[in-house]
């Protein structure tokens, strides 16, 4: 994409669109390229003989408060001396449940790639023990595409995380005082209780 690309798009194809889908577009393209630059700019330029640069110059760029923001995810072993530094944790922590129970549902969500909503909203029924070779998680909550609402999905116990969930459910769950049999029991559950005595969701 070259700047006459990004000065025909925003100035004919955009040109009486909303100045919000115009500040989107752009940062959308600078965030792109900014990425590009800081991670692939040699192999891009090795490949191709080209040079990573934005398109959006400072005239196409329309003015708003939101900054681009790159956002480069962790390394493998980044991540790994996340949670081997997390894990002794609970043996010293002063509620050992709470801690196990946010420990376990961050690694859950490392090893098989849930949102934060989704694992939150997980039963303890939704784990599938018999399916496939690891097990698998019934996710009923998953995000949908624009207004298609919440979109259900299995997702394999892979990476370890069916021993992560094992080791949570056989010496953690117990701990919040829940009915493993109670239709809608969740995975994750608060030390906080409905009216009834049964927990809440985290």
């Amino acid at each position: 994409m070259e700047p006459a690309d990004a000065d025909a798009y925003f100035g004919e194809v955009l040109r009486n669109s909303p100045s919000g889908t115009r500040l989107a577009r752009s940062q959308a393209l600078t965030t792109y390229f900014l990425f590009l630059e800081l991670r692939h700019k040699v192999e891009v330029h090795g490949m191709t003989g080209r040079v990573v640069e934005c398109p959006i110059d400072a005239m196409n760029r329309p003015r708003g408060a939101k900054d681009a923001q790159l956002r480069i995810p962790p390394t493998g072993p980044e991540v790994g001396t996340l949670f081997t530094g997390w894990g002794g944790e609970p043996a010293t922590c002063r509620k050992f449940a709470p801690t196990a129970r946010n420990y376990t549902a961050s690694k859950l969500m490392s090893q098989v790639g849930l949102r934060v909503s989704e694992a939150c909203k997980l039963d303890l029924t939704d784990i599938k023990w018999d399916l496939g070779r690891f097990g698998k998680l019934h996710v009923r909550h998953g995000k949908g595409a624009r207004d298609s609402g919440p979109r259900e999905r299995t997702v394999p116990l892979i990476n370890g995380a069916d021993r992560t969930l094992r080791w949570f459910i056989e010496d953690v769950w117990g701990q919040f005082d829940d009915d493993h049999t109670r239709p809608g029991a969740p995975l994750f559950p608060s030390e906080r209780k409905n009216a009834d005595g049964s927990s809440r969701r985290v």
